[in-house]
Parts: C-alpha cells; structure tokens; sequence
C-alpha cells in the first residue's frame, strides 16, 4: 500500500513577474499591522438598565446635584439660591383694607419675582376670581393694583425668604406675629385673613394667649386687640395642602369671605355677623366644587404641603 505524503501547509501564492530579465517573485504574508476601528457611535437617549447598576451611590448622588444646581440656576437665571434668599418681598398694604391677606413667609420664587403668590399652580389667584373677589381672572402681576382696585392687600408673618416654611424657627414665627398685631393695628384692615390653618394657630396662641383646638375655616372669634379688624381663617392656596388639594376645593371659603365682607360693610342683610354663619360646611364645599370645572396648573417645587406645615409650626411652638 502506497504511503501518502504527510500534510503539509497550504502554500503561500506566489506571482511572478518576467519583465525581459530574471523573473521576480512577490510572496504575500499575513500584515502584522492593525487595522483602523470605526469607533461605535454613542446612543442618545437614557442609559441602559447596566450602565445605571454600574453606577457607584457617590456617582449618583453628585449627578442629582449637578442636575438640581442647574435647574435652580435655569429657574433663577443664574442666581443662587442664597442669592434669591438675600431678596426680600415688599407688603402691599394701605391703611383701611377691606381684605388683608396673610401667609407665612416669602418663597423663593416670591422673592426673585418681587410678587404675592406667582407659583403657576397655586391657586390664590384663580379662586379670587372664581369667588367673585375679582371681576377679571388677574395674577401675581397685578397684586400692586389690588389695593386700590379691590382693597386687598398682602403681608405675611415673617419676612424672612426661605425655600420652606420649615427652614422657620420657632422664635422668628413668635416674633412675626407679634410684629404682624403691631402692622394690623396700624393699618387697620376690615378683615385679617389667614391664609392657612398653621399660621393662624401661631398667632392665635401669642396673640391671644389661646391654644387653639379643633379650629374651623371661616369667621374666628376674636378680633385685633384695640380694633374692629375680625379674623378669617381659609386653607392654604398652595396645590399641595393635602386637606383640599385642588382649587375647586377651595373657591367655598373665598366666596364665604366675600360674603363676610359685604356683609360687614353693609351691602348685603343679615345684621350683625355671626361667626357660624362661616364655618366650613363640607357638604357645601363639595356643591360647590361639582359646579366648577378647573383646570389645574403645573405644580412649582418650591411649595410644601400644608399638612407639613402645620406640623412644623406646631413642633417649633
């Protein structure tokens, strides 16, 4: 039997070139040079599920900053938020008020606009309307017309900006209201209205020497030591009160203080004010909320829940 030849490699090709002289041969090896990579083009969009998991808690948290600084130097074109909290935000008052309303303190975006109440989902601004407090639907531009207008004015209990009502010490809050009785003897409203159960729960207690339990919105029982100025409690316009979260919830208790006020200046019968005649009945609330139809605005971050609020103030005090 034949043996066969042992394998052997695949020879290389050879060409030869005969160009009237000695032949000439080209032998064609494997390049040991690398070949230039199309570099992969990077996805737009979100990371991917991995590269979210690959990244460290420290990697995370400086990206949340980094984010949240921009945003809040977008919001305040380029000021910072201690900058903002420098600003302070003036009262618009006058002396003999119909209606004086009062919150807690300047946000920051109160602050930077120079304006009562400029957030585009609070709802102050679209219940004085609804309620009839307003003939035109108006916003936080307009809030230094209202005095002359309407005879509204706006302050609050302390000056002092913060980002939340929280950043408050209880020492200031006390302090504010004692400086807020001194400002509505002088001035003199018809009508002290709080916006928000927390501050009046405050005021009450300094002013009045009176824990105030169980309150009810509406007409309160005292009045502005050595003034005729009444006292009317109302929830909070923020969008996150918890206890009436939409405007429609709230339009009952400005239509309640429009009726106070007409009453009070003697544009509607009835005869002397009875405080139970304005205290929060739910089942109308909810009447009236059926017959509106809202819309609600965008939310601004800067605004707490009222319910937060409230505890707060209660623990600081």
């Amino acid at each position: 039997m034949q043996e066969q030849p042992a394998s052997q490699p695949p020879p290389q090709h050879q060409y030869t070139v005969q160009q009237g002289g000695p032949s000439i041969q080209f032998k064609t090896e494997p390049s040991d040079v690398p070949q230039p990579v199309t570099p992969a083009k990077k996805k737009r969009g979100r990371p991917s599920k991995q590269q979210v998991e690959e990244e460290t808690p420290e990697e995370e948290n400086d990206i949340v900053a980094a984010k949240k600084a921009k945003r809040t130097l977008n919001r305040f074109n380029g000021m910072s938020v201690e900058e903002v909290m420098a600003k302070t935000l003036p009262d618009v008052i006058t002396y003999n008020l119909d209606i004086l309303i009062i919150g807690i303190n300047p946000g920051l975006l109160s602050a930077f606009k120079g304006h009562h109440y400029p957030n585009p989902g609070n709802h102050f601004w679209k219940c004085l309307f609804l309620s009839g407090l307003t003939e035109e639907q108006l916003n936080y531009m307009h809030d230094q017309n209202l005095p002359e207008k309407y005879s509204i004015g706006f302050t609050n209990m302390v000056e002092r900006t913060t980002p939340g009502s929280k950043d408050l010490s209880s020492k200031e809050i006390r302090e504010g209201g004692r400086q807020l009785l001194e400002k509505l003897q002088k001035y003199k409203p018809l009508i002290a209205a709080f916006n928000g159960k927390g501050i009046y729960e405050i005021f009450c207690k300094e002013i009045f020497g009176v824990k105030a339990k169980n309150l009810e919105f509406g007409l309160q029982p005292y009045k502005i030591p050595e003034t005729e100025t009444v006292c009317y409690l109302m929830p909070s316009s923020s969008p996150r009160c918890a206890q009436f979260p939409r405007a429609q919830d709230k339009v009952h208790f400005y239509m309640k203080l429009k009726e106070l006020r007409d009453q009070m200046k003697g544009l509607l019968p009835g005869g002397e004010v009875v405080e139970t005649q304005y205290s929060f009945d739910l089942q109308l609330a909810k009447e009236d909320a059926k017959r509106l139809s809202i819309k609600e605005e965008q939310v601004d971050p800067e605004y707490e829940s009222c319910t937060g609020m409230q505890t707060e103030l209660r623990q600081s005090s």
